[in-house]
């Protein structure tokens, strides 16, 4: 069992949820989540690079000059990638490095990421994160109260534009709602904040 405990806006603690490790798979699934990361660093790739071959390039076919006789190296046409203006070799072509993994294994692998977090107290927990307006200097404080100094993942419940707006100019914070969590985020911050509700729906939706 983790314990984890629920803050209030000020830092202080006011209660603890109790979680139970099995409902996150039991443990860390280390090959898995390698896996994962793998294909959403694959996915985030544009992957469109491109350069002209020789075939590509406008200009003449004909072969320069004669093969022999002229005291020169010999050539063949000016498209030719030796020579300026030329096409390029092994040109670059448009293409794909997306890579897909079934459903219950993306699952998988955003469990075991989320139980390294909370194995290691790096997930906090908030009693409420409502903001009457959007106001970045609110909440910078509410980050300073709960000690985050560094990157973090914002899960919310539902959606707010209070709190994305907020939170857009601040740097390595990013919001995303519980069902969109995955192992890519959730891996690429340091921290993970979680609002009450949020931390308890996914506690439903797992068991």
């Amino acid at each position: 069992m983790i314990t984890v405990a629920v803050q209030d806006r000020t830092g202080k603690e006011v209660g603890s949820l109790t979680v139970d490790e099995a409902t996150f798979g039991g443990c860390v699934r280390y090959a898995l989540l390698k896996q994962a990361l793998v294909m959403y660093h694959a996915n985030k790739h544009i992957g469109t690079a491109a350069t002209k071959s020789r075939g590509m390039v406008e200009g003449s076919t004909r072969k320069l000059y004669k093969q022999k006789g002229t005291g020169n190296a010999r050539a063949g046409n000016a498209r030719t990638c030796v020579r300026k203006g030329g096409g390029v070799c092994f040109a670059k072509d448009p293409r794909s490095t997306r890579k897909d993994m079934p459903k219950q294994q993306r699952k998988l692998a955003m469990n075991s990421a989320i139980l390294a977090k909370l194995q290691s107290g790096n997930v906090i927990i908030i009693d409420d994160l409502k903001m009457n307006q959007p106001k970045t200097k609110d909440f910078t404080a509410v980050l300073n109260n709960l000690k985050i100094d560094r990157s973090c993942l914002v899960t919310i419940s539902d959606f707010d534009s209070n709190i994305y707006l907020s939170t857009r100019n601040v740097p390595k914070i990013d919001v995303l709602k519980v069902d969109q969590l995955n192992a890519g985020d959730i891996c690429n911050k340091q921290k993970m904040l979680f609002t009450r509700q949020a931390f308890e729906s996914l506690l439903n939706v797992e068991n």
